[in-house]
């Protein structure tokens, strides 16, 4: 850790004070660090990175930072600016004012991935030599994944690896095979621990609380196991569409984008046991252990489905099987969860897009109260976590209902990020992910082996997929789900809405 560095102008003001994002991370002095954004023109880039990355700049949070981005296509420095200047204005959550965006502006070069390995290098070094000191490098590939490898050797030959980390985004490979040879030929230029694999789902703040509900809480950690909880949902469905992705999803579909690399971690942070510590290598520990206990998935409990007029898309074949939708129920073969399934759900072109979480605990011995009272028709209590950016809570519970006689009803207690004093320090998933990478923090990654173990329990599904079922756009999937998940019903829709901020 080198001694802290003045200031560089470009830093020299920053968000007013009553709205400077506090930091967990405030008390650590990073070195500054040169961001090299591959796929600086993208969509992600243009909807969350640049965004992000203004507000890290403008912050209290992250070190003096300057911003090499490059992509395909032939750009001036300052136009560039412009195209971050609009992203900025559209899509970041804080306005900037001509002041701060003059001061944002200072920090960004472009250089044409055409130019090469040399000018990139340049770049980088010109970055390094403003910034002064001891730099560290954060190579951002915001690249399809076809486009990984030859950045990689982009970034070998331009000589970027030493202070360097890399991350990199979904899919990690399309089954077993392919995943063991990508992380081969990663690590043949970068160690594993110069490697991020980034799932924003885990950069929600609502994702990690489960971890604080759940090991913070004697209320509810003794009764967190197959004795007490009957199943678990992660839902989440989506009412995009494919837009000009369709050509890209041909070739992965709802499992490979969607399960793999997003919900399987969520179910990690639900299922895994208590880790020995709140530090990287523990919790990754325990993640993979989930992976490695998942049963192999099984097409009789996957139920795959494809929404009208996909085929039609561009770039789609007229008569794909590529799954738009999906739902599977997964068990874990270990002590805890022996015996519980978990039921997993996402697709596009959904009725409405949420990202739930739903513990349903078992139900309890009726026999006291009378057949007309009401209790057990409205199913089991439910422990439910909405990973939107509000981070709601809610526990929903049988209650006596006022008045004569004893009729129950359900119930629920909520809670909302929203409605603390801490409202305006939640990061944006990608802001809080890479300031973690720049600070070394694998915590919300996902590691080689973990990666690996579950391509290899979907190898069954991926040998022999069920046919994908037709839905109408705007419903909630194939007439087949209810099947999958009987006697149980799924969370959603929801028959009781999550109550308004007062």
């Amino acid at each position: 850790m080198t001694e802290p560095q003045a200031p560089h102008p470009a830093q020299s003001i920053s968000y007013p004070a009553e709205s400077r994002p506090s930091s967990r991370y405030a008390q650590e002095q990073l070195d500054p660090h040169v961001i090299v954004l591959f796929g600086a023109t993208g969509d992600l880039a243009r909807r969350k990175l640049l965004p992000g990355m203004a507000h890290l700049v403008l912050s209290d949070l992250a070190p003096d930072i300057r911003i090499v981005g490059t992509s395909l296509e032939d750009m001036s420095d300052e136009e560039f600016r412009a195209f971050a200047r609009s992203a900025v204005e559209q899509f970041g959550h804080k306005q900037l004012s001509p002041e701060q965006w003059d001061l944002f502006d200072d920090n960004l070069t472009y250089v044409a991935q055409s130019a090469g390995p040399a000018a990139l290098a340049a770049a980088v070094e010109r970055a390094e030599q403003a910034l002064g000191g001891d730099v560290r490098r954060l190579h951002y590939l915001s690249v399809p994944p076809k486009a990984a490898l030859p950045v990689i050797d982009m970034l070998r030959e331009a000589d970027l690896v030493a202070r360097a980390r890399v991350v990199m985004e979904k899919p990690f490979g399309t089954d077993l095979a392919s995943a063991i040879a990508l992380n081969a030929r990663v690590h043949e230029t970068f160690k594993e621990s110069q490697v991020f694999r980034i799932d924003h789902f885990l950069g929600k703040e609502a994702a990690q609380n489960i971890l604080a509900f759940r090991f913070a809480n004697g209320l509810f950690e003794p009764i967190w196991n197959r004795n007490f909880i009957d199943h678990i949902q992660i839902d989440i469905p989506e009412t995009l569409g494919l837009d000009q992705r369709a050509n890209f999803y041909e070739s992965t579909g709802a499992y490979k984008d969607m399960v793999v690399t997003h919900l399987f971690q969520v179910m990690a942070f639900v299922a895994m046991e208590p880790p020995t510590a709140l530090e990287p290598r523990a919790i990754s520990e325990e993640k993979n252990k989930v992976f490695r206990s998942l049963l192999p998935i099984r097409p009789s409990t996957v139920v795959r489905g494809q929404f009208t007029g996909y085929t039609s898309l561009p770039g789609v074949a007229p008569d794909s099987d590529t799954e738009t939708f999906i739902a599977m129920e997964c068990r874990l073969d270990n002590w805890r969860w022996a015996g519980v399934p978990f039921y997993l759900r996402t697709g596009k072109e959904m009725a409405e897009g949420k990202r739930i979480i739903s513990i349903a605990f078992k139900e309890a011995p009726r026999s006291m109260f009378p057949a007309n009272s009401g209790v057990g028709q409205s199913g089991p209590d439910h422990l439910t976590f909405d990973l939107a950016d509000e981070s709601k809570v809610s526990l929903s519970f049988y209650g006596k209902r006022p008045g004569p006689g004893m009729r129950l009803q359900k119930l629920s207690m909520q809670f909302s990020t929203g409605e603390t004093e801490s409202a305006g320090d939640v990061l944006e998933a990608y802001e809080r992910l890479i300031l973690d990478a720049m600070r070394g923090d694998h915590t919300l990654f996902t590691t080689a082996e973990g990666i690996e173990s579950l391509w290899d329990r979907s190898a069954q599904l991926l040998d022999n997929p069920p046919p994908v079922k037709p839905y109408a756009p705007g419903t909630w999937g194939p007439n087949a789900i209810h099947q999958l998940v009987a006697p149980h019903a799924w969370r959603l829709p929801f028959e009781r809405e999550w109550r308004a901020k007062k």
